[in-house]
């Protein structure tokens, strides 16, 4: 079509296309259209040719494709089924279809959780807690059991025991380490058992060479039986052998933590050589979303393959810290992998090549409010920054019953050890700052008074305009 053609049609517009009556035999142009619609249209023709990807916006990937037609949903369709029914892989890895179900940036980041976690299926999600919930809803069969380590997330245990009683199942809580406990526990209608390592707060180690014998003997009264792992403290890196080579059959996650390691995107994911129950998972996803946004996805991608790094230099310091902290004066108990004098140092030694970048302690002859204070005491070095979560950028501190624990009734507090704790989570600060900021906090604090930290909280505020 020539210039002086293509304005013809501009300037006879749609008019001929109108009519109800008649139409012309071709379709109607774009050219022919107004400048709102050929704007938008050529700007998103122009980006598809830009990416080689049919999005359907001018500058950005969007959550659904131009798919085309009909052929390449039936094509992805029977990929689905293929998956489904071949028990191999999981439909997590389609092409992108509708982003409820993925996107190509989240295509990239399950294929590197796969390599790294040693998994034939992994899905991603929007948070860890997502994952572990999902895991539960695929696992928990009306009248189904679950056993649950005493030690794990207590919205873990909360929600699984809310979820239990919905369906008429139950739940049995048994103490990390407790190998006779955990077997006689197991009954012909468990379908899970589920565990963390390294624990929150106090860092207990999994034994898996233990795991393994137990669940081995148990599946001949329980053929069903799964064995879950949340290794989020842990992180992929701690391991000599991968827990999916180790006797575990899920493992489960927040990937916020070390494979972000900058506080920044929140996520989480599933990893499993157990295909049939992947598919499930994502046949979940499909119906009630929780699939990690491609956003997101981009950016956790992108620095996915620096985070080992960080995660390593975090958790070298915690040691130096721990060690610090284990022969000093004021201090009473200090948790964490790395310590000689750790309850499940023979499993450590044998399964764990890192110890993680969080710790926690109890301060000498400090009661729970006082330990409280000693916290916010240390969050007045500035370098040591009250927060949440752990594997960030900076150094965080918090009283672990004020914010994980807040609800707990004191004796069950301390029947779980979980009383009088300073929960610390290491950053990339140099070791002999944090030290430092320690060291000053354990002689001073009790000089210290409530009304100095809050004019420093105050001060602190307005310095910084917030």
């Amino acid at each position: 079509m020539s210039r002086d053609q293509g304005s013809g049609i501009r300037a006879q517009g749609i008019a001929d296309w109108l009519d109800a009556k008649s139409c012309p035999a071709e379709r109607p142009p774009l050219d022919a259209m107004s400048a709102a619609t050929r704007t938008l249209h050529e700007a998103i023709d122009a980006h598809a040719k830009r990416t080689g990807i049919p999005y359907l916006h001018p500058d950005e990937p969007t959550v659904q494709l131009d798919l085309l037609g009909s052929k390449q949903v039936i094509e992805w369709q029977e990929g689905k089924a293929a998956f489904l029914f071949a028990s191999e892989g999981c439909w997590s890895e389609l092409p992108t279809l509708y982003a409820r179900y993925g996107t190509n940036a989240t295509a990239q980041l399950i294929a590197k959780l796969k390599t790294l976690e040693h998994a034939t299926a992994a899905l991603v999600c929007d948070s860890g807690m997502q994952a572990t919930a999902l895991a539960f809803d695929a696992l928990m069969e009306p009248g189904g059991h679950a056993v649950l380590m005493r030690q794990v997330y207590n919205k873990t245990r909360s929600y699984l025991e809310w979820m239990a009683a919905r369906v008429g199942g139950s739940v049995t809580i048994v103490d990390d380490g407790d190998m006779a406990g955990l077997a006689s526990a197991i009954t012909p209608e468990t379908r899970f058992v589920f565990a963390e390592t390294f624990t929150n707060p106090l860092v207990r180690a999994q034994d898996f060479d233990a795991l393994r014998h137990v669940i081995t003997r148990a599946r001949s009264i329980a053929p069903f039986l799964r064995l879950v792992l949340d290794t989020t403290i842990a992180s992929p890196w701690a391991f000599r052998t991968p827990p999916l080579a180790n006797g575990i059959d899920i493992v489960v996650a927040s990937g916020t933590k070390s494979l972000g390691g900058n506080d920044r995107d929140m996520w989480g994911y599933i990893a499993t050589n157990d295909t049939q129950f992947a598919n499930s998972v994502m046949d979940l996803i499909a119906m009630r979303g929780g699939i990690l946004d491609w956003r997101r996805a981009a950016a956790v991608a992108s620095a996915f393959d620096g985070a080992s790094e960080s995660h390593a230099r975090r958790s070298a310091t915690t040691s130096k810290v721990a060690a610090f902290l284990s022969g000093h004066p004021k201090v009473s108990e200090v948790f964490h992998p790395s310590l000689p004098n750790h309850p499940d140092r023979a499993a450590i030694d044998t399964h764990y090549a890192r110890h993680g970048s969080m710790l926690s302690f109890r301060v000498a002859g400090a009661d729970e409010d006082r330990t409280r204070h000693f916290a916010d005491v240390l969050a007045t070095t500035v370098i040591v920054r009250y927060a949440l979560s752990f594997d960030g950028l900076a150094t965080k501190v918090n009283h672990h019953r004020t914010v994980s624990e807040y609800f707990t009734a004191t004796d069950q507090l301390k029947r779980n050890g979980f009383d009088r704790l300073i929960r610390l989570a290491v950053g990339l600060e140099d070791a002999d700052d944090l030290i430092a900021a320690l060291n000053w906090t354990l002689h001073h604090g009790d000089a210290v008074t409530v009304a100095d930290i809050d004019r420093w909280q105050r001060g602190r505020a307005a310095a910084l305009g917030i």
